[in-house]
């Protein structure tokens, strides 16, 4: 059994530190770059679309080059997601 005598009351704890601000340079890095990774998701969006009209299903030939285009792409929109969620200002603490 916990003895109640050696736990520290949660108000002993020290505060956690503040937040570390992102800088600009490097949310607009990440931004950009998420952009340009959108680029293949774009591409293996219109060769999978093109190869599935034609024949009515994808070539064994181009599929993993399309799935591959399709994870990069995914991999932009979380790069996009993370510069723009990640950059917000550090709560106000008023302790006083």
């Amino acid at each position: 059994m916990s003895n109640p005598e050696n736990q520290q009351p949660a108000s002993a704890l020290p505060p956690p530190p503040p937040p570390v601000p992102r800088s600009g340079c490097l949310t607009a890095f990440m931004a950009i770059s998420g952009i340009i990774l959108l680029l293949p998701g774009l591409c293996a969006l219109l060769f999978g679309g093109i190869s599935i009209s034609d024949g009515g299903k994808i070539d064994s030939d181009i599929a993993p080059l399309i799935f591959l285009g399709l994870v990069v792409g995914i991999g932009g929109v979380a790069l996009i997601w993370a510069a723009i969620k990640g950059r917000k200002a550090p709560p106000i603490r008023n302790d006083g």
